[in-house]
């Protein structure tokens, strides 16, 4: 019989239950079983991919083209669960998946209801997650707090399963938070009656995971588990981490949550080894060796708005044991400076600059300052989607000449579009714009520094944008220097970029952040950090050279 385990959430959002689903996944990898992770969103929108950044962070797409829910990002680096569209499950689905079924006439006149007619396709769509036969576990993180009406439906989905499939084949796990008050006093109370609305819904958790600002003490858990009727051995301490989440599973795993769980399932297990996550997070706390990188972009005031680059970029940091420093700057405010010195001051202590994807045209002008103080002054440069066009848009006004080139996206009858819409490049009449969305292969040329890090010709890598490089400009700007280094299979698109004579100067269409892991950095990021590393150390050498003259 196949496993269960859902992940529910009380008191408030944002406690972390991405991260602590994706870290018990990690340790039931780690003893030998096949796990599935799927993102229960409660939200009506059908999928992420129309959401603000600063209202919900970044939106993580799949090799099938799904655009998700950051978690789901959080599920792709702890674990190796293959992720897809049927891995994020929202209301706005649901809803529209049985409207559906109701307009085809497929409930036969019935009434439909939320129960049966809702919670069935819920229950559907995760059975349908882990319905390879390989998969022993599947875990599903309900999104959102209990007590949210948003969730009711999914919370009843999951007691019926509970029911129907038997309490030793399906787990509760329940994040809550014990928060500090006055006098540096902790408080279970919100835990408490946080379990009280779960079992009032039918619903009784079986382990609790208790954030916290520090470890909880034993009569602290002790007391917990009579209020809540949870075992003792099963009330966990997630108390905050002081160097990186990629900690959790370490603190998971010293307090036996793996063999709790799987003890409770009837489930055999090998051993652990926890080597690689203990490598990891030994760079984070013993690396004595920093290097700074600067993300230029304009989503940065929250925090998880380029959280997958932020990522990948630490695991860069990790495969070259140094821990990375980001600097996050707002383009706009590049771009509101009124010198080239005033550039140079905001990104002169910088060992490199990333510049990461967006939409829309704030803040571009700035993202086109920093490329060019990047190209110009040898420091190490990474352009991702949006990051690649800006590129482009710098080399045809600084090399060509044309002041006034741009993509169409921020200035639609400008005289010189290098960057245009899809269909731009086969019929300058149609200006319609459909997503690039999902894994795609990429040719790279032979000799150019992106097939030396990648190490093979051809690879696979996940997009995100409407707007391409103009093949109208594509041959001016190669025979003005500007490196076309990959291109779709059909050679029709542009999919990387390089700066001749420059250290490092790389520009994708494409997201290399979504397949980067702690364990197993990304090539485009280890290489990236491992030059800025050398920029860091060719400055400092200059500035000592400039000392003793």
């Amino acid at each position: 019989m196949k496993k269960y385990i859902f992940v529910t959430g009380g008191v408030c959002s944002s406690l972390g239950k991405g991260i602590a689903a994706a870290s018990l996944g990690s340790l039931l990898e780690l003893r030998d079983l096949r796990i599935r992770m799927a993102k229960i969103d409660p939200y009506i929108n059908v999928d992420a991919g129309t959401m603000s950044p600063y209202q919900h962070g970044e939106v993580y797409v799949t090799d099938d083209g799904a655009e998700t829910d950051l978690d789901l990002g959080n599920y792709a680096r702890f674990t190796s669960s293959p992720l897809g569209r049927a891995n994020s499950i929202t209301t706005g689905q649901i809803y529209q998946e049985v409207i559906q079924r109701e307009r085809e006439g497929r409930y036969l006149g019935r009434t439909v209801q939320v129960i049966p007619h809702i919670t069935d396709r819920i229950k559907q769509r995760i059975l349908a997650v882990g319905e390879h036969p390989e998969v022993d576990v599947t875990i599903v993180e309900v999104g959102g707090t209990v007590g949210d009406i948003e969730s009711v439906p999914f919370l009843e989905a999951a007691r019926q399963m509970m029911h129907e499939l038997g309490h030793e084949n399906v787990l509760s796990v329940h994040l809550t938070l014990i928060p500090e008050v006055a006098g540096s006093e902790l408080k279970t109370k919100p835990t408490q009656h946080s379990v009280k609305e779960l079992r009032a819904i039918g619903v009784q958790p079986d382990i609790l995971l208790c954030r916290a600002p520090r470890q909880l003490d034993d009569d602290m858990r002790r007391k917990i588990a009579l209020f809540t009727n949870v075992p003792f051995e099963a009330v966990v301490s997630a108390y905050d981490v002081e160097s990186t989440i990629y900690e959790i599973p370490l603190i998971f795993a010293r307090q036996s949550l793996d063999v709790i769980v799987l003890d409770r399932l009837g489930l055999e297990y090998g051993e652990c080894d926890l080597s690689p996550w203990e490598h990891v997070v030994d760079v984070f706390r013993q690396s004595e060796q920093t290097v700074r990188i600067a993300v230029v972009g304009k989503y940065i005031e929250l925090h998880d708005s380029y959280k997958s680059v932020d990522e990948a970029l630490y695991h860069g940091g990790i495969a070259n044991d140094h821990r990375v420093q980001l600097v996050k700057v707002d383009s706009e405010l590049l771009e509101r400076m009124e010198t080239d010195e005033d550039i140079a001051d905001a990104l002169g202590d910088v060992d490199g600059i990333l510049v990461p994807g967006g939409f829309g045209s704030r803040g571009i002008e700035g993202m086109v300052r920093a490329a060019r103080y990047a190209r110009t002054n040898g420091v190490p440069y990474f352009g991702i989607c949006l990051g690649l066009q800006v590129m482009v848009i710098e080399y045809a006004r600084s090399v060509l000449e044309l002041d006034e080139a741009d993509s169409t996206e921020f200035r639609p009858d400008g005289p010189h579009p290098v960057v245009s819409l899809l269909e731009e490049q086969v019929d300058v009449r149609n200006y319609g714009g459909t997503m690039r969305l999902g894994a795609s292969d990429s040719h790279l040329l032979a000799g150019s520094l992106i097939r030396d890090v990648y190490g093979e010709p051809v690879v696979r890598e996940r997009h995100r944008h409407r707007y391409e490089v103009s093949n109208r400009y594509r041959q001016m700007i190669e025979e003005a220097g500007l490196m076309v280094t990959g291109v779709t299979p059909d050679h029709s698109l542009v999919e990387s970029v390089q700066w001749a004579d420059h250290p490092w100067g790389i520009g994708v269409q494409f997201h290399p952040e979504f397949r980067s892991k702690p364990t197993a950095a990304h090539p485009l990021f280890a290489g990236f950090v491992e030059q800025s590393i050398a920029h860091r150390v060719r400055r400092e050498s200059q500035v000592e050279v400039e000392a003793g003259a």
